[in-house]
C-alpha cells in the first residue's frame, strides 16, 4: 500500500462531490468543474484562486442566478402562504420552472452529460429525477426547494474547501518573486529562477531569503516560521546555511546561493504538500469504492418503494408512492461524507503543516496512529549532531595546549577537528606546517617549532607515543595530543542530546510505542546515549544494511514501525518502514525524499504532535461517517414510510453535510 502511494497519486472522477483541494502555483482564475469536481472548463461552477477573502466573494457573487431563484421561491410562498393570494396555476408553473432552472441548470446539464457517458448513478442524476419527479406530481415548491438546497450546500462545500485551500496556499506566499543579485559591482533585481549557484545575493530586512545558500555576512537574524512553524528568530552567523523562506528581521546581509530555486527545501516542501492532497487515506478510498455500490443500491431501493406497494397496497396510488422515493432518493445522496471526509484529512495535514510537520499522503496520517515501535537513528535525530568539547585534561598550560591542538585540527574539515577549533574561541592560531593526516588515526605537524600529534590512541601507538592506559576505557570520542613525542593531555567530544529527547521518549512510552535506537556509533557510546534517553533497546556499531535487517527483522515479528532519520544512509530504512520519518532541518536530501513524513525543525517531539494529528484527524472522520450515515438512515426510512417530505429530506441532507463540515473544520483550531 505504501509503495503505491509513493508511485501513483490516486483519483476518482465519478466520486461525489470529491473537490480538488490541491493549492495551485498559478494564481490566475480556474474553473473547477461541479461534476465531481473535474477540471473541464465547460463544466461548472466558478472558482476564484485569489487568496484572501476575495475568493468566498467571488464565489458567493457568481451564484447570482442561485439568489435569484431563491428570491423567487421566497416571494412565491410569502404570497400564496403568508398572504394567502392564489395565483394561477400556469403562472405557478412558470414561476417555479424559471426558479428550478436558474438554479439547477447546471446540475441537470450535468446529469445529462453523466447519463450520455454511460453514468447512471451519480448524485446529479439523482437529484434531478428527485426534482423532476416532484415536478411530475405537481410539487412545483418542493422541487425548486429541493434543488435551492442543494446548490446552497453545494456553495458551503466550496466555500469550506476554499478556506481549507487558503490554509496551504499561504505557504506559496512565502516564496517571493524577485530576488537581488549582485552581478559585476550592481545591484540587479531578478527572478529567482534566474540566478545560479555562486552568484550573491542581497537581502533587505524584512525581506524573504529566496534561494538556499550560506551567510556572508557576519551575521544575522532571520523568522524561520515558514519552514519550522515556530516564530521564534534564529541568529546565525557567517558561513551557516540560510534556506529560502526564511525572513531576515534586522540589517542587510549577503548569501552565497548554493541551489537553483527549483532545488530548495522551500520548493520541494510545496511540492510535497502539493502531492499531498492526491493521495488518499484508506478510509477515502473505501468511502470511494462504496459510493460506486451505494448509489445503484439507492436507485434500486427507490425503485421498489414505488413499485412493489402495486402488489401489496390495495388503494395504490402511484403519485403517493413516487413522492416517497424522490424522498428517499434526496436523503440517500452521499455528499456529506464524500466532502467531509477529504476536507477532514484535508485540515489533518494543514493542522500538521502549521505545527512545522510535512505529511506526504493523508493516507500516512491513517497510518502513523497505529505503529507500536519507533525505530530512531541517534545522531541528527535524537542529538544535535554538532561536537563539543566536553572536558580537556592535561598537564601542561590549558590555554597553550587548547591552542597547540586547534593550530592542528584547523588544517582539517573533520566535525571532531572542527569542535576542537570552534572550542578555541577567537584566540589566534598558528598556522602549521608540514601537516599529514593519517587516515583512521588523526593529524601530524608542526606548530612552531613544536612536533603535534592530534588523534586517537591508534595514532599514538603508531608513533610509540606513550600515554595512560585508562584512556582507552573512555566512552565517548577523544582526542589524544602529544608535543614533541610526549603525551600532553587528551580533549573529549560528544554529541549533545537535543533538549526534547528524553520527553519525546517517555511520551512515546505513554502511548504504548516501544523505542529501539540504531546508531553507527560505537556501542559503548550508544547505549549510554540510549540509557540517559530511557530507550528500550539500542543497537551500535551497524552499517547501513545491518539497519535494514534489524527493521526487516522486526517488521517479520509482525511490528507497526516508524522509523526516524536524517541522513543519505537513512533513506533505505525510511523506505522500509511502515511510516517514514525525516529530520527536514539538517536531513539529507535523500532522506527527506523517502520519507512520508519530514519534521522541518528537527525537534523529536513533532513525531509524537504527527502521532496526535494522526488520532484528531482519523476521530472527526469516524464521527462524520456515523453521523452522516445514522441520519440518513432515520430519514430514509421515516421517507419510505411517507413521515418525511421533502422538505424535511432536503434540509435533512444539506444540514448533515453542513454539520460534518463544520466538524472537519474543528481540526484546523486543535492546538498539539
Amino acid at each position: 500500500m505504501k509503495n503505491e502511494t509513493h508511485t501513483k497519486h490516486i483519483h476518482s472522477e465519478k466520486e461525489c462531490c470529491a473537490h480538488d483541494v490541491a493549492p495551485s502555483h498559478n494564481h490566475k482564475s480556474h474553473e473547477h468543474s461541479h461534476e465531481g469536481h473535474d477540471h473541464d472548463d465547460d463544466d461548472g461552477h466558478d472558482h476564484d484562486h485569489d487568496h484572501g477573502s476575495g475568493e468566498n466573494t467571488d464565489l458567493l457573487l457568481g451564484r447570482w442566478p442561485l439568489w435569484l431563484s431563491l428570491t423567487i421561491l421566497a416571494v412565491f410562498l410569502i404570497v400564496t402562504y403568508g398572504l394567502k393570494i392564489e395565483i394561477n396555476k400556469y403562472a405557478e408553473i412558470a414561476l417555479m420552472l424559471s426558479a428550478y432552472l436558474l438554479a439547477g441548470y447546471k446540475t441537470i446539464a450535468l446529469a445529462f452529460r453523466r447519463v450520455k457517458r454511460g453514468d447512471l448513478f451519480n448524485e446529479f442524476t439523482l437529484m434531478t429525477i428527485a426534482t423532476l419527479g416532484a415536478f411530475y406530481i405537481g410539487q412545483f415548491s418542493e422541487g425548486v426547494a429541493v434543488m435551492i438546497f442543494y446548490e446552497i450546500g453545494e456553495l458551503i462545500q466550496d466555500l469550506a474547501v476554499s478556506k481549507s485551500k487558503r490554509s496551504i496556499k499561504a505557504l506559496l506566499d512565502i516564496r517571493p518573486d524577485a530576488v537581488t543579485v549582485i552581478r559585476d559591482n550592481k545591484d540587479l533585481v531578478l527572478s529567482p529562477q534566474e540566478v545560479q549557484i555562486g552568484e550573491t545575493i542581497l537581502v533587505k530586512a524584512g525581506e524573504k531569503v529566496a534561494l538556499d545558500g550560506v551567510l556572508l555576512s557576519d551575521s544575522g537574524v532571520f523568522n524561520t516560521a515558514a519552514l519550522t512553524g515556530e516564530s521564534k528568530p534564529g541568529e546565525k552567523s557567517k558561513d551557516e546555511p540560510i534556506l529560502a523562506g526564511m525572513i531576515n528581521t534586522e540589517k542587510t546581509v549577503e548569501i552565497e546561493v548554493r541551489a537553483l530555486f527549483k532545488d530548495s527545501k522551500l520548493s520541494k516542501i510545496l511540492e510535497m504538500v502539493q502531492d499531498a492532497t492526491a493521495r488518499k487515506a484508506p478510509t477515502q478510498l473505501m468511502v470511494s469504492r462504496l459510493a460506486k455500490i451505494y448509489t445503484p443500491i439507492v436507485f434500486g431501493l427507490a425503485l421498489l418503494i414505488i413499485l412493489v406497494p402495486l402488489i401489496f397496497v390495495s388503494h395504490y396510488d402511484f403519485q403517493q408512492w413516487l413522492y416517497r422515493g424522490m424522498v428517499f432518493l434526496v436523503i440517500a445522496c452521499p455528499c456529506a461524507l464524500t466532502i467531509s471526509i477529504p476536507l477532514g484529512y484535508f485540515g489533518g495535514i494543514g493542522l500538521a503543516s502549521r505545527n512545522g510537520i510535512l505529511v506526504k499522503g493523508s493516507n500516512f496520517l491513517d497510518v502513523v496512529t497505529g505503529i507500536d515501535t519507533l525505530v530512531s537513528d541517534k545522531t541528527g535525530t535524537l542529538t544535535k549532531g554538532v561536537f563539543k568539547v566536553q572536558k580537556v585534561e592535561t598537564a601542561i598550560d590549558k590555554h597553550d595546549f587548547v591552542n597547540l591542538a586547534a593550530s592542528l585540527e584547523n588544517y582539517s574539515t573533520h566535525p571532531v577537528a572542527k569542535a576542537v577549533v570552534q572550542y578555541a574561541g577567537d584566540k589566534p592560531l598558528t598556522k602549521p606546517t608540514d601537516v599529514e593526516e593519517i587516515s583512521g588515526l588523526g593529524l601530524k605537524g608542526k606548530v612552531g617549532d613544536k612536533l603535534i600529534f592530534c588523534g586517537n590512541t591508534k595514532l599514538m601507538k603508531k608513533f610509540n607515543v606513550s600515554f595512560p592506559e585508562e584512556l582507552e576505557k573512555i566512552v565517548e570520542t577523544i582526542v589524544v595530543v602529544a608535543v614533541d613525542n610526549t603525551y600532553a593531555g587528551y580533549l573529549t567530544i560528544a554529541d549533545e542530546i537535543k533538549e526534547d529527547s528524553l520527553q519525546t521518549i517517555k511520551d512515546l512510552k505513554a502511548l504504548g510505542i516501544q523505542t529501539i535506537m540504531l546508531s553507527g556509533d560505537k556501542q559503548a557510546i550508544t547505549l549510554q546515549i540510549a540509557s540517559s534517553l530511557e530507550i528500550d533497546k539500542s543497537y551500535g556499531d551497524l552499517l547501513p544494511e545491518d539497519k535494514v535487517r534489524l527493521v526487516q527483522e522486526l517488521k517479520d515479528q509482525g511490528k507497526h514501525i516508524a522509523f526516524v532519520g536524517d541522513g543519505v544512509n537513512d533513506a533505505p530504512v525510511i523506505a522500509l518502514a511502515d511510516v517514514g520519518i525525516a529530520m527536514g532541518g539538517l536531513g539529507s536530501d535523500a532522506a527527506i525524499e523517502t520519507a512520508d513524513i519530514v519534521i522541518q525543525n528537527d525537534q523529536p517531539s513533532k513525531i509524537v504532535s504527527a502521532i496526535k494529528v494522526g488520532k484528531i484527524t482519523k476521530s472527526i472522520v469516524y464521527q462524520n461517517i456515523i453521523l452522516a450515515m445514522g441520519i440518513k438512515v432515520v430519514v430514509m426510512i421515516l421517507g419510505a414510510g411517507g413521515i418525511a417530505t421533502l422538505w424535511e429530506a432536503v434540509f435533512a441532507d444539506v444540514g448533515v453535510a453542513l454539520l460534518a463540515i463544520l466538524n472537519a473544520f474543528r481540526i484546523q483550531g486543535k492546538s498539539l
